[in-house]
């Protein structure tokens, strides 16, 4: 989707003969770019389709797959039910990924194609636009793990409102993290194979040192401590927190674990606001960057 510079100048328009107020201007300017985003994902129905399979066919094909080991190795069939619970909040946050580290490929895709440019003709903050952005691949990345959320029942996750809207906030909190990080390479790397390699390698890692797959007991020592680090560990461990919490609590297995600084377990309110500090620190260095360079 391309725009000519008058759609940009339409960022922040207003009803003729009204002169809009500052922030009449900034609200406008980031809502239409946070639209933006919305309608992308919205028209490209092969992308959702994509995008949502990866983290369908990792539940429910190499989760169903591992979860068998657990029952063979003498766990049995509660120990195979277990590792699909342990496993479900981890796929939700990977269903959100490719929707969350698209916005940085579209940063650098508009800077490229001149678009960028366009926007930043517009008499608004560049932190409004960049701000728009990361909103928006935040709300289409919730959106995309909603609808794996949906599938809860068949891993033995209760369809209670209650438990949906505390799932979606966390959701949402951990989506906003992954589309700032990508955010931030994007104004940082303006050439697109070099993005592309760079956010590779960064969020693999980060992926697999979530705890999304293993549990962070069954880590060696110096891996365990590496995961303590990531954002996304935490966000994983407060939905499994809020999971249990409606199931009565843990099960007796090793692979729920908490996560622990020393002696000390973390509990969910300090790992929701260590997401959300990371993610205002990582937004406000990429705002810094785009400020300077666009």
């Amino acid at each position: 989707m391309t725009r000519t510079a008058p759609d940009a100048v339409a960022l922040t328009s207003a009803e003729p003969g009204r002169v809009p107020s500052r922030a009449a201007r900034e609200w406008r300017a980031g809502s239409m770019v946070w639209r933006r985003e919305v309608l992308h994902f919205l028209r490209d129905r092969t992308r959702m389709a994509v995008s949502l399979l990866q983290p369908l066919l990792f539940l429910y094909v190499l989760g169903i797959g591992l979860s068998r080991l657990f029952a063979g190795a003498g766990g049995g069939e509660r120990a195979a039910a277990d590792y699909m619970l342990f496993l479900f909040p981890g796929v939700l946050v990977m269903a959100a990924q490719a929707p969350a580290i698209s916005v940085g490929a579209s940063i650098v895709w508009d800077r490229h194609s001149g678009f960028l440019r366009e926007m930043l003709a517009a008499p608004v903050l560049r932190g409004t636009l960049l701000l728009g952005k990361c909103l928006g691949g935040a709300t289409v990345a919730t959106a995309q793990g909603t609808v794996v959320l949906l599938s809860a029942g068949l891993v033995g996750v209760p369809y209670r409102p209650g438990l949906f809207a505390v799932l979606l906030a966390e959701l949402a909190l951990a989506a906003l993290s992954m589309t700032v990080l990508a955010t931030l390479v994007a104004v940082t790397i303006t050439r697109m194979q070099t993005f592309n390699t760079v956010l590779t390698v960064l969020i693999t890692p980060l992926m697999f040192l979530s705890g999304l797959m293993f549990p962070i007991s069954a880590m060696p020592g110096w891996m365990a401590s590496l995961t303590l680090l990531n954002p996304l560990t935490y966000a994983v461990d407060a939905m499994r927190h809020a999971i249990l919490a409606r199931l009565g609590g843990a099960p007796d297995s090793v692979i729920f674990a908490p996560v622990r600084w020393g002696t000390w377990e973390v509990p969910p309110t300090v790992e929701l606001a260590l997401v959300l500090g990371f993610s205002l620190l990582a937004l406000w260095f990429a705002g810094r960057r785009f400020a300077r360079r666009g």
